[in-house]
């Protein structure tokens, strides 16, 4: 069974705090919730 994680918040911690946890765990399965209609990124 996969570990999953789960962040609530779309802001700039939200996307950041994703990417690093897939960068130390591939196989962990991420769900980000945002109650607006965008999510904060930088390219």
């Amino acid at each position: 069974m996969s570990q999953k994680l789960v962040i609530v918040g779309g802001g700039a911690a939200g996307p950041s705090t994703a990417a690093e946890a897939k960068r130390r765990n591939p196989s962990l399965e991420v769900t980000m919730i945002e109650k607006g209609d965008f999510v904060s990124y930088a390219a």
